[in-house]
């Protein structure tokens, strides 16, 4: 399915760039099932929030209980409120269990949290002068959040709740007896009130609400690069689709070449001609070779994976792979260096191996001469470096690593070669890097995790 397309150097520069998925958008539509999953992880954060949220409004009730119970003097029917609060802290570990457990979020279950948030507010406020309270302005933090948590039904069907509390409560309520010492002028205490009220919802909105829109812009992200993979993804299997027609096509002549190529082999006139048994050598050698890169294109386009694989260790993959190389491109010297350590043993995949085909060949294209492979074992994951003398990556191509059509050649449908590695690998959870080389030529480093190709559990040699 890969392409031999060699588009990966250009002018040279000094920096480098990792070919991971990017979390740009695109403008490629996305199934909903790729969406669902990033706003079930933005629901738990944000129903983590309101219990952090919860937690606060307990602290601050139980001071504010004792500032006017002990402090002001003023009697507050004690037992009902530390129900009340009660209820708020087995509240509070329900939810903690609920979001250890519990794998998604949705919408309905964070406008229980906030209405029942509102009916322990609605609760503390019954007990401590019902709409006389001047902390009723708290209600206007319950809607807030739900603005922007909710969606719109939802959100008006807390705003409904919060206007029948309120209502119910400028009729049904337990008065508060102020002391007539020291508390004169009522009116001065509900302002003072008042600004408590406010200085409170000021403060929990600015923070909560920042961390909000935190989990929203994460989301927004997360949102992206599933469009922009999606986009890609959507890109391979056109790019297969093509891959395997040109594939199919191609059989029927290439297969015409071979026979007509064995004719010639067998006749005296050619035959006894050794600079033309040589040609004839060096022809049925190519024509194989398009017919094997047939193969894999086909093999690759396959949707069994299995189809393509067979075991093999490390050393032997690898080492079979330069030597086909090498044999297919007598003119590029590769030189090869395997510090594996112990040997592995590994499922050989026809997809990885064509992305070191295309990474090789974009390296010969521009460093003829000198190319080296370095295969290397960092802990659990397997290292492959390709290095070249050629001029380097631009900034610009740095920038694009692993993005369709990033070439300077200008001819159709070059810059795919680089942009199928970089998904083959990551495809097998692997990463794939770019970078310009202190002193001359360019290295590009594919990074693969050993769980993804080790045959069995165990990763020792």
């Amino acid at each position: 399915m890969l392409e031999r397309t060699s588009d990966l150097h250009d002018d040279k520069a000094a920096t480098g760039a990792a070919a991971t998925p990017s979390a740009a958008g695109a403008a490629a539509g996305m199934p909903f099932d790729l969406a669902a999953p990033a706003d079930i992880a933005t629901n738990r954060k944000n129903m983590a929030l309101l219990v952090q949220l919860r937690w606060i409004a307990v602290i601050g009730q139980i001071a504010t209980i004792g500032f006017v119970q002990f402090w002001m003097g003023v009697a507050l029917p004690l037992l009902p409120l530390a129900a009340v609060i009660s209820g708020l802290v087995a509240l509070n570990v329900v939810s903690l269990l609920w979001l250890r457990y519990r794998a998604d979020i949705n919408n309905r279950e964070l406008l229980v949290a906030l209405a029942l948030d509102v009916a322990a507010l609605t609760a503390l406020l019954y007990l401590s002068g019902g709409a006389t309270n001047p902390f009723t302005s708290l209600y206007l933090l319950q809607v807030t959040l739900g603005a922007v948590l909710l969606d719109a039904p939802s959100t008006w069907s807390l705003v409904a709740l919060v206007c029948m509390n309120f209502a119910w409560l400028t009729s049904y309520y337990r008065p508060l007896e102020l002391p007539q010492q020291g508390f004169a002028d009522a009116f001065n205490l509900y302002i003072a009130g008042t600004f408590i009220g406010l200085v409170l919802d000021a403060v929990l909105l600015v923070v909560f609400m920042t961390r909000i829109n935190r989990n929203l812009r994460d989301r927004d992200l997360r949102l992206a690069a599933l469009r922009q993979h999606a986009a890609e993804q959507d890109h391979i299997v056109r790019i297969g689709l093509l891959a395997s027609g040109a594939a199919h096509e191609l059989g029927t002549p290439l297969a015409s070449l071979s026979v007509i190529l064995g004719d010639w082999r067998r006749m005296p006139a050619l035959a006894s001609d050794p600079e033309m048994s040589q040609d004839l050598g060096e022809m049925e050698i190519s024509v194989q070779r398009c017919k094997s890169i047939v193969t894999g294109i086909l093999l690759s386009a396959g949707e069994a994976r299995g189809e393509g694989s067979s075991p093999t260790t490390v050393t032997a993959f690898l080492t079979a792979l330069v030597e086909e190389w090498r044999t297919t491109r007598p003119s590029a010297t590769l030189y090869f260096r395997n510090a594996c350590g112990a040997d592995l043993a590994i499922v050989s995949d026809i997809a990885l191996k064509q992305a070191i085909f295309n990474v090789l060949d974009n390296a010969a294209e521009v460093s003829r001469d000198w190319i080296e492979l370095t295969a290397e074992r960092n802990a659990d994951t397997l290292v492959l470096s390709v290095t070249d003398r050629g001029p380097g990556f631009s900034r610009e191509m740095l920038a694009h690593i692993g993005k369709p059509y990033q070439s300077t050649k200008g001819s159709p449908g070059s810059g795919l070669g680089l942009f199928l590695v970089v998904n083959v690998v990551r495809k097998l959870g692997g990463v794939v890097t770019a970078r310009n080389r202190p002193d001359i030529g360019a290295a590009v480093r594919l990074e693969l995790p050993l769980s993804t190709l080790a045959i069995g559990d165990h990763l020792d040699g």
